[in-house]
């Protein structure tokens, strides 16, 4: 055989192989119709819906969900609602009355504002240490004939000795009287006491100030927990850790300063991703949760898999086009199908660019070649896709707390029927 005759069939091997390889590795098509509740809702939302982009909150799986988290914490707890995971305050009435509790995390000064004058009943720990300007702004803008009451109802977290004296000053300087909570460093190292020596010096400053300042517990949050890197732990040694360290803390200020703690105390900690690890753990009586009783992407955990989503980003189709056909390249706008059949059809949605992942119609993804669009985004999919302009591309939010505030008011569906609208919080 000659050295022309053996390249030529080389050559061929080389060109039957690499269309093997393509073929073989060539994406699947992943599209698919709607399934049918995305089906039923596409009608509802084109017959009765605003035409714009709106969130859609499921009402059933929300109450759902809602038994699943009493399921999970029974009577040993207190649960706590995380108001900036559902910033909605007839959504965070709708739980209050479902769980019979009156208790809820805040994690921003205008939202403590409006809870107060909203929600007169609730008693609010904050998530987060304010700034004394964002404490001081809160007492400025407090109505004069509210109903609530911060010397009772709303406990400050504090995170150092040096803004426990700034919170201190204040109190003297405005004859008020500050609930104090201490956030302790349980393992996340956001912040927070560290030790007990931090510790003594801020419940010493609390003990003798008692006019100003009155003790109200702990929080430690635990959202490493659940995300434990199983080559260097498990969620259940983290878990372990996390209550050694919150043990620590309480067992001291027990033992130093036995006045402080006669009292019924508040000791919380946990969050969406670990609530369902306390369930038999008495040595906190206060559970928060928001964002899983919607369970956006970004709670998609196996400690969460007994939760559905209820949170849906649903927009309109505004253009449908056969092919992918980006400038410059126009050449190739048939190819993009052929070598992914994912990218056959183009559809232009109304907005888009958000903290969010397509969900429905199966199969639809954002292109990566186009680029992201806040005004009309693209998604493309492949041919098993059925729908056209002015039906809905349903979306999950990664989160809630951001996502739940860039639409408006909340659409509020039954058995795939609008019912309501609510508000969501004024920032």
């Amino acid at each position: 055989m000659s050295l022309k005759e053996m390249a030529g069939i080389l050559l061929i091997i080389f060109i039957v192989g690499s269309a093997l390889l393509f073929f073989i590795f060539r994406p699947k098509d992943r599209g698919g119709p709607y399934g049918s509740y995305f089906s039923a809702l596409n009608e509802e939302l084109k017959q009765r819906g605003s035409g714009t982009p709106v969130l859609v909150l499921d009402l059933d799986r929300l109450d759902r969900n809602l038994q699943t988290l009493q399921s999970h914490i029974g009577n040993k707890h207190y649960y706590r609602v995380v108001a900036k995971s559902l910033p909605c305050v007839e959504l965070i009435k709708h739980i209050f009355t479902k769980t019979g509790t009156n208790r809820v995390m805040v994690f921003h000064q205008p939202f403590i504002t409006l809870l107060a004058e909203a929600l007169p009943e609730s008693r609010m720990l904050l998530g987060k240490p304010m700034p004394l300007n964002a404490v001081n702004t809160f007492y400025e803008q407090l109505s004069p004939g509210t109903r609530f009451d911060p010397s009772k109802q709303l406990q400050w977290l504090v995170d150092s000795p040096e803004r426990l004296n700034q919170y201190l000053r204040f109190a003297e300087k405005k004859e008020y009287k500050l609930l104090i909570n201490i956030e302790i460093d349980i393992g996340l190292h956001r912040g927070g006491v560290k030790d007990t020596n931090e510790l003594h010096r801020m419940l010493e400053t609390i003990e003798s100030h008692s006019g100003y300042l009155t003790f109200t517990g702990f929080m430690g949050y635990d959202a490493h927990v659940a995300k434990a890197p199983p080559l260097i732990s498990s969620i259940e040694s983290a878990l372990q850790g996390s209550l050694e360290a919150y043990r620590t803390f309480i067992v001291y200020g027990k033992e130093n300063f036995p006045n402080l703690f006669e009292r019924d105390l508040t000791f919380n900690t946990a969050g969406s991703m670990t609530y369902q690890l306390y369930k038999d753990i008495t040595l906190v009586n206060d559970i928060a949760a928001g964002s899983g009783l919607v369970k956006p992407v970004d709670f998609d955990l196996g400690t969460l898999q007994d939760h559905e989503p209820a949170l849906f980003i649903a927009t309109p189709v505004l253009k449908k086009s056969k092919g992918l056909n980006i400038p410059y390249i126009e050449f190739m706008k048939s190819v993009w199908g052929w070598l992914n059949p994912n990218w056959e059809y183009t559809f232009f949605i109304y907005g888009g660019y958000w903290k969010a992942e397509y969900h429905q119609p199966e199969g639809l993804c954002r292109n990566p070649i186009y680029g992201y669009s806040s005004n009309q985004e693209i998604a493309t999919g492949s041919g098993r896709i059925r729908i056209g302009v002015d039906d809905y591309v349903f979306l999950r939010p990664r989160q809630s707390e951001a996502v739940m505030l860039q639409f408006g008011d909340l659409v509020i569906t039954r058995q795939n029927k609008i019912i309501d609208h609510w508000p969501v919080f004024r920032q």
